[in-house]
C-alpha cells in the first residue's frame, strides 16, 4: 500500500495512493475518510513528521572501500550520526548548493519511517514497529565532513536530506534494490541484501539507547558509487517497489 502525505488548499493530509487517486485519511495509519483527490492536484511533502532522523553510515562494504575507510577492517556494529528534521527536502524540491562546499555529494538510501514506539528491539521483532519504506538522498559535504569536528554541519545542513515521494507499507526491506542516477547516468545500483547490517539489526541496535517516536525516520546507509554534484544537476533515487524521489541542484 502506498500513501503520500500531501497539501491541498492550505490543508495538510495524508491519504493512501490508488490509481492517480488520492484516498485522504485519517491520520498516517487511519482509516479512508471518503475524501478522494487527484495526484496533479495535490502538493507532495515529506511524508514523515520526524522528531528525529537516524542515519548508518558506512553500511555496505563497497562504499567503505571506495571512502578508503577499510584500513582498519569492517565496522563492527552501525556507525550512526543524526539529522535533524530542518534537513528534509519534499521529492521535486531544488536544493541551493552551499557556497561553504565545493565537494556536495549524493548518497541515495532506503529509509525507513517508524510507526509504533520502539525501545529495547530485537531483531527478532524490530520490523513489527516499521510503518513504511521510502527513498532518501543522504546529502553530504564530503570536503567538510573531512575538516569539521563533527559531522554536524556536512550532513545536518538545511535541505540536505531529500525524502519521498511515497510511503510503501508492503516491502522486503532485506532485498531491495536502491538505484541512483544522476542527469540520467547510473551511479548507484545494489541490493540491500549487500548490507553489512540489515533493517532489524539496525533498529536492534539503535533502539538499545534511542527510543524511536512514531514517524521517525531511520536511513540505512547507502551502496558505492557516491559523487560530486554541481549545480544544474538532476538526481533521481529509485527504490524498486516504492518510486522515485527527485532533487534538484541549483
Amino acid at each position: 500500500m502506498k500513501l503520500a502525505r500531501f497539501e491541498i488548499s492550505g490543508q495538510t493530509q495524508w491519504g493512501q495512493l490508488e490509481d492517480g487517486v488520492l484516498h485522504a485519511l485519517e491520520h498516517m495509519q487511519g482509516q479512508k475518510t471518503g475524501e478522494t483527490y487527484p495526484l496533479e492536484g495535490v502538493t507532495l511533502l515529506v511524508p514523515a513528521t520526524p522528531s528525529k532522523i537516524v542515519c548508518v553510515g558506512r553500511n555496505y562494504v563497497e562504499h567503505i572501500r571506495e571512502l578508503g575507510n577499510d584500513k582498519n577492517g569492517l565496522p563492527l556494529e552501525p556507525g550512526l550520526f543524526l539529522k535533524g528534521p530542518n534537513t528534509l527536502l519534499p521529492s521535486g524540491s531544488s536544493l541551493t548548493h552551499p557556497v561553504w562546499t565545493s565537494e556536495l555529494h549524493f548518497e541515495g538510501e532506503l529509509a525507513l519511517i517508524i510507526g509504533k514506539k520502539a525501545q529495547g528491539l530485537t531483531v527478532e521483532n524490530a520490523l513489527e514497529h516499521v510503518f513504511g519504506y521510502t527513498c532518501a538522498l543522504d546529502l553530504t559535504a564530503r570536503d567538510v565532513q573531512k575538516t569539521d569536528l563533527q559531522w554536524t554541519r556536512a550532513k545536518g545542513a538545511d535541505g540536505f536530506c531529500p525524502l519521498g515521494p511515497v510511503l510503501e507499507t508492503d516491502l522486503n526491506p532485506l532485498d531491495v534494490q536502491v538505484t541512483t542516477r544522476v542527469n540520467g547516468v547510473v551511479r548507484q545500483n545494489a541490493s540491500t541484501a549487500l548490507m553489512i547490517f540489515d533493517v532489524p539489526a539496525i533498529l536492534a541496535y539503535i533502539t538499545g539507547f534511542i527510543t524511536l517516536e512514531v514517524g521517525d525516520v531511520v536511513l540505512t546507509g547507502t551502496p558505492a558509487g557516491v559523487g560530486k554534484l554541481e549545480r544544474g544537476d538532476r538526481v533521481e533515487v529509485e527504490v524498486a517497489g516504492i518510486d522515485i524521489l527527485k532533487t534538484i541542484v541549483t
